[in-house]
């Protein structure tokens, strides 16, 4: 049982990664690395200005 719990985690994790889910934490890494002297964005400053950038910018994407 704990296989498939393990196996199902695992993709919902790649799922979530293909989906842009994790951009989030991602960006905190990042910020965290690069020593910015600033604090990071908010996520729902960061979701914002995600949104804002690609209506701005529209690449290939599905919707």
């Amino acid at each position: 049982m704990n296989a498939v719990l393990a196996a199902f985690r695992g993709f919902a994790r790649y799922l979530g990664g293909v989906m842009g889910a994790d951009a989030y934490t991602k960006y905190l890494a990042h910020h965290a690395e690069a020593g910015h002297g600033s604090q990071p964005m908010t996520e729902r400053e960061f979701w914002r200005d995600q949104t804002d950038r690609q209506d701005s910018n529209p690449q290939g994407r599905c919707c």
